[in-house]
Parts: C-alpha cells; sequence; structure tokens
C-alpha cells in the first residue's frame, strides 16, 4: 500500500513547492525571509542579468504542474534536477537550511527512483539514434519525406 500512496504523495509535495514557490517569483504573495550577507552578492548577479530569474520561475512552475496532473513526470524531473542541485548549494553554503536541502534531495533523487524505467534511455552507454537502430540489414534507409511518400 506504502508503494503506491508514497510516490503519488512525493510526486504531489514536489509538485505544490515548485508550482507555489515558482508562482510567488511572479506574484509576490510569500513575504522574502531575510538573506545573510554572503548570499546577497549571488543573487544580485543573477537578478541583474534581467532573464534569469523569469526563466527559472517559468520552468518551476511548469514542472510544478506536469508534476501536479502527472503528465510528462520523467520531463519534469529532468528539468527540475539541476534547479534543486542549485537550491541544495545555496542552503548549505550561502544560506543554511538543511531541511530544505533533505526534503527537495530526498524528493527528487526518490521520484528519480520511482521513474526509472523512463530514464533507462538516457542512462544508456552506448546509445544509437532511432535511423541507427532500424535500418534494415543490406537495404535501403528511407527517412523524412522519402518514407511518407513511399
Amino acid at each position: 500500500m506504502i508503494s503506491k500512496v508514497l510516490p503519488v504523495a512525493t510526486r504531489v509535495l514536489l509538485g505544490l513547492v515548485f508550482f507555489v514557490f515558482g508562482l510567488n517569483g511572479f506574484l509576490h504573495f510569500l513575504p522574502q525571509p531575510p538573506l545573510p550577507a554572503a548570499a546577497m552578492p549571488f543573487l544580485g548577479g543573477l537578478a541583474g542579468a534581467g532573464y534569469f530569474f523569469p526563466l527559472l520561475k517559468s520552468i518551476e512552475v511548469a514542472a510544478g504542474v506536469l508534476l501536479l496532473s502527472n503528465r510528462f513526470v520523467p520531463l519534469a524531473l529532468t528539468l527540475l534536477a539541476p534547479i534543486v542541485v542549485n537550491i541544495a548549494a545555496f542552503h548549505l553554503v550561502l544560506a543554511p537550511n538543511p531541511a530544505m536541502v533533505v526534503f527537495l534531495l530526498a524528493a527528487e533523487i526518490y521520484l528519480a527512483w520511482s521513474y526509472r524505467d523512463a530514464f533507462r534511455g538516457v542512462l544508456a552507454a552506448r546509445a544509437r539514434p532511432a535511423a541507427a537502430r532500424t535500418a534494415p540489414i543490406g537495404g535501403e534507409q528511407r527517412s523524412g519525406v522519402a518514407a511518407i511518400a513511399k
């Protein structure tokens, strides 16, 4: 029973975290806690780029929606992986908050493990393009418009 409920609960919680905090980046409905002085140059540099925070928060909202709707979950986890790593590094080095780090890393890793079958192709040591896998032996290979016209 728990093996069926835990992935769903983790997916929904992670989806809510990224959906809510992603939206907060645009709508500012949650107060921003004071940050340590060490974090300010880092955040100032990211904000100074102009594009970074809108892009980051858009990805967070989109991935949160995907997790909440149970659609394209492996894609959402892939989009969130570098964000989770950066959040973990930020909260371990610049603004210590180990509880946040433990939850996000545990949820991301657990869901990646739960959906591991979807990642098998990405983790293949010797991947080949689809055309190479389906080419007939000694025969003519058609692709694109030529394959449709035939």
